[in-house]
């Protein structure tokens, strides 16, 4: 009988090999000529790459671990396992879409509803964050957060307001986006709500917030923030 310390870090083992299987396809396809179609609306897209992407995570996951259920954004949920899998195959679509290099990929692992093991993976810039029981690291180096406590201080990363936001809030949420920009000493949209929450935990902004958030989005990325401290 294994402990959860020991489940942890065989599931992020399993979460870091999904994830990087995936980054030489996506490399490859990003900035090349590509479509895409929309599912909510106008600002909600998809491509085939997040799809492929998805499946090539999934087929790993269910390698490594039999007793999974996967829930991926864009395929819902699959199997009926103990061990559920978040997985957000490509955050930040329309950057990807668009050749903007602010994306990633997000995969957070769940014990009895509790989040044991995330990694969010920027395959652009390198970057592999990763969480475990035991802490938190970027490319194998420990990740320690470093928030100002100074709102004058302080970058906040958000993907608030957008036209969802102003859709149900109305002007509320300009004037609400007015009060941030004065208060903070730079407010910044980064298009990728994990790549946000990554960068808090390595200590390169100061805060992030989102409405509207889906599991997959945050999983892993609350858990590495978390563990940074």
């Amino acid at each position: 009988m294994t402990s959860i310390a020991d489940d942890s870090e065989r599931l992020l083992a399993v979460a870091t090999k999904a994830a990087l299987s995936v980054g030489d396809p996506l490399r490859a396809a990003f900035r090349s000529a590509m479509g895409y179609s929309y599912k909510r609306d106008v600002h909600d897209i998809v491509t085939v790459h997040d799809r492929a992407s998805e499946d090539r995570i999934s087929a790993v996951i269910m390698g490594e671990v039999k007793d999974s259920t996967i829930i991926g954004e864009e395929r819902g949920p699959v199997g009926n396992g103990a061990v559920h899998w978040y997985v957000d195959p490509i955050d930040g679509t329309s950057n990807f879409a668009r050749g903007i290099a602010n994306w990633c990929v997000s995969i957070a692992a769940a014990i009895d509803d509790r989040i044991v093991a995330g990694v969010i993976y920027d395959p652009v810039a390198g970057h592999v964050f990763t969480a475990s029981l035991a802490g938190a690291w970027l490319n194998g180096d420990r990740l320690a957060g470093n928030a100002s406590p100074e709102e004058a201080r302080a970058v906040v990363v958000t993907g608030f307001p957008n036209a969802r936001h102003v859709a149900h809030i109305g002007p509320g949420a300009l004037d609400a986006y007015g009060e941030l920009l004065d208060a903070f000493l730079a407010v910044r949209n980064l298009g990728s709500g994990a790549i946000q929450l990554a960068h808090v935990a390595a200590g390169w902004a100061d805060a992030t917030m989102g409405f509207d958030t889906n599991a997959w989005d945050i999983a892993a990325g609350v858990l590495i923030v978390t563990q940074a401290g």
